[in-house]
């Protein structure tokens, strides 16, 4: 079948315009999805740190104390981090890393 330059760029338009439908309906349910897995759970804003003896270092607030890195980058360990808390569904600050070492 041929086409002339106006069915061409009338169905290229409307090609387009159709997968652009489709990705918004997804972002659509992909917002909806967010919201139902959050089921109503907010985290208070001013949750107060735990009380550190007298002559300790008070860690940053949310934090869970020290980690020591063996042969692993800052950057690598965050990520590390940040990908366990999102597997297990967990915030961040509640979960406490003791150490991470890069297996050979």
């Amino acid at each position: 079948m041929n086409m002339s330059f106006g069915e061409g760029v009338l169905c290229s338009i409307l090609g387009i315009l159709v997968v652009f439908f489709g990705l918004v309906c997804l972002q659509f349910v992909i917002h909806l999805i967010g919201v139902a897995a959050k089921g109503g759970k907010a985290v208070p804003a001013s949750a107060a740190p735990a009380a550190v003896p007298a002559g300790l270092v008070s860690p940053a607030p949310g934090s869970a104390g020290e980690i020591k890195l063996y042969d692993t980058s800052d950057r690598d360990a965050a990520m590390l981090m940040a990908i366990t808390a999102n597997k297990i569904g967990k915030p961040l600050n509640e979960l406490r890393f003791k150490s991470i070492r890069e297996v050979k």
